[in-house]
């Protein structure tokens, strides 16, 4: 891959991309909706000339997610200098996507495969009614017992079985490395760490942990979801705007070498 970049031929790149949510379909393609990795495909066809890429992704986001560590990846049929790109990308992507730390990878380099973990913060403004606030984060008035919380989501730490939590899926088994709650003032967030995620899974989660801070729920009763074939809590989530995929950890290192490569991390701070 190297050699054809130096010649001009295909060149592989990656990035971490910011985006708000709000007014997209989600990450993933789909006809006649905005999405994030159409917006993203749009302006490199632009800046390609026309020609069509695929823009693959560590994770892919619900409608109405953010996200400030999503990692991309996509190749560009010719060599164009990284700095050069990444004024391009700036230039043509919507106010509400951003690119990142992009730099040169290896040709065979795909976010998703090589995520070692992937982190989803939830934020809860527990406190009145705050419209910009409410617009990355849930408002909650009633007041939400933190600690109980906490210990409830240690249940959920660990390999299990986690159809109970998320959508269909052939292998529902997943590890959560950690499920962190804490409050700051009126905001809460809920970090919840894992290799990989089921379909709303996080959302879930964090529905099951706001009925435990209500006092609607008990860490036995979320033990007992958890062993469960069922949808937990009948398949309650908590919605969509409170929910950001924070951070991806890459399982091996991901720069090519290249001389004009940026030097920033590509997880978020």
């Amino acid at each position: 891959m190297r050699s054809s970049a130096r010649e001009g031929g295909p060149a592989r790149f990656a990035a971490r991309v910011e985006y708000d949510g709000t007014d997209f379909a989600g990450y993933q393609v789909q006809p006649g909706r905005r999405t994030v990795q159409g917006e993203l495909e749009a302006a490199l066809m632009r800046i390609s000339g026309g020609s069509r890429m695929r823009v693959d992704a560590a994770g892919r986001t619900d409608a109405g997610v953010h996200a400030t560590g999503q990692v991309i990846a996509f190749t560009l049929a010719r060599r164009m200098p990284v700095r050069q790109l990444a004024r391009a990308l700036d230039a043509l992507l919507p106010g509400d996507v951003a690119i990142h730390a992009l730099r040169r990878v290896d040709a065979g380099f795909n976010p998703r495969y090589a995520a070692r973990y992937r982190e989803y913060r939830y934020t809860v403004w527990n406190g009145p009614r705050s419209p910009l606030r409410e617009r990355t984060a849930l408002g909650v008035r009633a007041p939400l017992d933190v600690a109980a919380m906490a210990e409830a989501a240690q249940v959920l730490v660990g390999r299990h079985d986690f159809r109970a939590f998320g959508g269909a899926d052939r292998q529902p088994i997943r590890t959560l490395h950690g499920v962190r709650i804490r409050r700051r003032g009126r905001t809460i967030t809920i970090d919840v760490v894992g290799d990989a995620f089921l379909r709303q899974m996080v959302r879930s989660i964090v529905a099951a942990l706001l009925r435990v801070g209500r006092g609607e729920a008990t860490a036995d009763e979320i033990a007992a979801a958890l062993g469960s074939p069922r949808r937990a809590f009948a398949g309650a989530i908590a919605p969509s705007q409170g929910l950001c995929l924070r951070r991806v950890v890459l399982g091996r290192p991901v720069r090519s070498g290249n001389g004009d490569d940026d030097d920033e991390d590509l997880y978020a701070s």
